[in-house]
């Protein structure tokens, strides 16, 4: 019988601090009845029965303390907005400069090989592959043979 009264009452105690610690993190709107401060001293002075009047009156539902807002209303919404639009800014930006790089040329020197110039044939009849890219008449010393840059071979 001692041991059931032992057991009884930590875990009254252990219910007692979590009412307490439960009704004073809890911000004010979520208080129902009286304010929250009085909400402590109740469940502080009357260890077990304050507990349960917060968990049954006091203390509001989640569901109830969530107010619908329109979305240009919400602030968590509006700065989202804010977020995509400057993501959408930036890669305007990338893109642009990706252009202006294609557009420049690298080496006025560098030619590239005509539009419709097909690789030559081998007796064979099969397609050779195609000469290194040059640079100035000297070839790339860092292409490989397909003309990738920094490839290793």
């Amino acid at each position: 019988m001692p041991r059931v009264l032992l057991i009884l009452a930590l875990v009254l105690t252990a219910f007692w601090v979590f009412t307490i610690v439960d009704c004073a993190v809890q911000p004010a709107i979520r208080h129902r009845g009286v304010s929250k401060p009085v909400w402590i001293l109740i469940v502080v002075l009357l260890p077990v029965l304050g507990g349960i009047l917060w968990l049954v009156i006091g203390r509001s539902r989640v569901s109830a303390a969530s107010v619908r807002r329109a979305p240009d209303d919400d602030p968590e919404f509006l700065g989202n907005i804010r977020a995509v639009s400057d993501q959408d800014e930036r890669i305007r930006r990338l893109e642009e400069e990706l252009a202006l790089l294609d557009a420049e040329d690298d080496d006025p020197r560098w030619t590239p090989p005509a539009a419709g110039a097909a690789p030559a044939e081998s007796a064979t009849g099969t397609a050779s592959p195609p000469e290194p890219k040059t640079r100035g008449g000297a070839p790339e010393a860092d292409d490989d043979t397909r003309g990738q840059r920094g490839a290793a071979g």
